[in-house]
């Protein structure tokens, strides 16, 4: 359970952490902000994926998953088992960065730098009620443009010309992307060129949580990495396959290729 990546978006440095072959960013959400703010200063943008176990499922077990995140600027932990895996390998990550949480953190501070986001995903009306809620939080923030355009898995040129007629006109500084695996990965790869001082983030169904369309786990379930079993039982139809049949399993066989790391690194300097 380790496959490489040579490739990776030059845009932001930042410290990694290796789980599975894919390099998690050790930062935490506010240095993450700082990091994204500091370089919309200098005029360049990037992408950020924030992965959970699913997205490293992928990640393992498809070589294309693992081209399309290599051109990601960040990734970063959003999974708190992933947390405890990177801590069973002896290289602790410093804390879990949601993108549900990460809507209301780069909203607030674009809200006081005068920066512009741009809301795109979710069901019809998510994106326009995700603005309302943080507008109604922040209200000197912009947000310059909504959608919530019909998106094949594999975008067509017809469904990324339409998107990115939008985005141009918009000029935004950040887009939140809520489209969800792998969609909003292949549409920001396709799109992110020409927009290359916007920063993308994907946000999952951070959108759908911001309005109440989706309820989010309680703090103590959050914290106890157990906030896939309130998402399991919102919406068991189309969520207990990935859940239950793919994701447990390769959560139990991460956190034990972990612990073997872990001890094979001891016992190597101890020869």
């Amino acid at each position: 359970m380790n496959p490489r990546v040579a490739e990776r978006s030059p845009s932001v440095e930042a410290p990694t952490v290796d789980l599975a072959g894919l390099e998690f960013a050790r930062l935490t959400p506010r240095q993450l902000v700082d990091r994204l703010f500091d370089t919309l200063a200098e005029g360049e943008g990037g992408w950020v994926i924030t992965a959970n176990v699913d997205y490293l499922r992928r990640f393992v077990a498809d070589p294309v998953v693992r081209r399309l995140f290599a051109k990601a600027s960040l990734v970063v932990a959003d999974g708190v088992p992933l947390l405890w895996a990177a801590r069973l390998q002896g290289t602790p990550l410093p804390e879990r960065v949601a993108g549900a949480d990460l809507v209301w953190l780069l909203a607030e501070r674009a809200a006081g730098e005068g920066r512009s986001l741009y809301l795109l995903g979710g069901n019809q009306g998510v994106a326009e009620g995700a603005a309302r809620r943080l507008v109604q939080r922040w209200p000197c923030l912009r947000i310059t443009g909504t959608a919530s355009p019909r998106v094949s898995s594999d975008p067509t040129e017809a469904e990324l010309a339409s998107v990115l007629e939008d985005l141009k006109r918009a000029e935004p500084d950040l887009v939140y992307v809520a489209l969800g695996a792998p969609k909003e990965e292949r549409l920001i790869a396709a799109l992110r060129s020409e927009l290359p001082r916007v920063w993308w983030i994907g946000v999952g169904v951070g959108l759908s949580f911001a309005t109440g369309e989706v309820k989010r786990a309680p703090r103590w379930m959050q914290r106890a990495g157990v906030e896939w079993l309130h998402r399991l039982l919102q919406e068991p139809r189309r969520l207990v396959r990935r859940y239950l049949a793919h994701d447990l399993s390769f959560a139990l066989r991460l956190l034990v290729a972990s612990w073997r790391r872990r001890k094979e690194a001891v016992s190597g300097c101890d020869r």
